[in-house]
């Protein structure tokens, strides 16, 4: 984003030279997770057994959310599609992601490792799409024309708490069905119908695709505490609406979070949409973009320093912080970043936050910033993503907690509070 900021912050630098950063240290956070899938060939071929597999052509749904090792299980479905005698081709489920046009959705999906060269099967893009059929309030319902036209559709996709609302169907096959395969127009509908319906249109819109007849099974994934895939499961589509509320109760206990439920500051190295769909997961943060979310630490002031790389310029959830830094706003592309804004018709997580030239005034600033706090006793916990939870930095305000709690230790020497360059 071409961003220009003041370049004399001599007074801003005055004002933040008085914040006296608290010293920090390096601790590690214990989980005892689930034991991860192995091979993931073997385990797609499990999950498959006693599932009827579709023959013909077979449109495989794939969406844009970080899943560990989704480029090998897309990769091992097709494999048995194929030899089910099936020909599959790939999709991107995704709604308006990749800057809601066809090749930036064959773009995500390249850097995701789903591509014909390490999957097998061609990727057919585009943002057309046919409605085919209403939810009882009468919205359409969308899907991706490239899908429809197939003799039959399979998804895969991870089950997790969704971002911004609250059901017992939220971010997994359903909402994949519902608006991934409605592509641009089909999630604007259903998200313009007002985020406090959410947790009624995605499984109604979903019970509408379904019952259309295209859809055949879906491939649901959960992860563990790192991030690490135990669970794969093939859902036939007629139990989906039923069976997803189990595995959403198990992602939600199988969610890594922060160990602390009150901080001044938390400082997050790197933001994007391979992490969450708000860039930062709000389950871990307690920041949400809209009110019908809920749960996670209180946390007074968020910092965010910079973008992933995967997350090709897409900034969406920087309106959650508080600050940000120069290089992440200048790294911030609105063409990647707008059209999730336009068709989830919230404004507030591309808003551009308070942004400072370097971590250590991002810090400064925030802690300024947090009412009736002396900077020097603030609170403070670094992490390097909402993903990646086993390792973070603490301030020696926490130092107490830290020791009294059974799965945390100190991995460092207390010294000046380390942050990125």
């Amino acid at each position: 984003m071409a961003l220009e900021l003041e370049q004399d912050f001599d007074e801003v630098e005055q004002l933040l030279s008085q914040v006296v950063i608290p010293r920090g240290v390096r601790i590690e956070q214990r989980f005892t997770p689930r034991a991860p899938l192995g091979d993931m060939r073997d385990a797609v071929r499990r999950a498959l057994a006693g599932i009827e597999l579709p023959r013909g052509s077979v449109a495989v749904g794939v969406g844009s959310r970080g899943v560990a090792r989704i480029g090998e299980m897309v990769a091992a479905l097709v494999t048995e599609l194929k030899a089910a005698g099936a020909q599959p081709f790939i999709v991107p489920a995704m709604g308006s992601h990749g800057a809601s046009t066809a090749a930036g959705q064959a773009d995500v999906l390249a850097h995701l490792g789903v591509s014909e060269a390490t999957c097998g099967a061609p990727v057919r893009a585009t943002m057309e799409v046919v409605e085919i059929g209403r939810t009882p309030a009468g919205l359409p319902v969308y899907m991706d024309a490239n899908a429809h036209a197939a003799d039959a559709i399979v998804v895969v996709s991870r089950v997790k708490p969704h971002t911004a609302f609250r059901g017992p169907i939220e971010s997994g096959p359903c909402k994949m069905i519902a608006i991934g395969l409605g592509k641009q127009r089909g999630a604007h509908v259903l998200h313009a119908a007002g985020w406090e319906r959410f947790h009624e249109t995605v499984p109604q819109a979903a019970a509408v695709a379904i019952a259309g007849g295209k859809i055949a099974f879906a491939l649901a994934t959960i992860e563990n505490e790192r991030d690490e895939p135990f669970v794969l499961e093939a859902v036939p589509a007629r139990e989906l609406l039923a069976r997803e509320p189990a595995l959403l109760e198990l992602a939600k206990k199988s969610l890594a979070r922060l160990p602390f439920e009150k901080l001044d500051v938390l400082v997050i190295d790197r933001i994007g949409k391979n992490v969450s769909g708000d860039g930062a997961d709000p389950n871990v943060t307690g920041r949400y973009p809209t009110p019908y979310g809920g749960g996670g630490p209180q946390i007074e002031r968020l910092v965010f320093l910079d973008l992933t790389d995967e997350t090709l310029g897409n900034a969406n959830g920087i309106g959650l912080a508080d600050v940000v830094t120069r290089r992440l706003a200048e790294r911030f592309k609105p063409g990647a970043t707008y059209p999730n804004a336009l068709t989830s018709t919230v404004s507030e997580t591309v808003r551009m936050p308070m942004t400072l030239p370097n971590p250590r005034l991002a810090l400064a600033a925030a802690l300024m910033m947090v009412p009736g706090l002396e900077s020097q006793s603030g609170r403070v916990v670094r992490i390097v993503d909402t993903m990646h939870l086993s390792e973070m930095w603490v301030s020696e305000p926490l130092l107490a907690e830290v020791e009294a709690h059974p799965a945390l230790r100190l991995a460092g020497e207390l010294g000046d509070f380390p942050l990125p360059s």
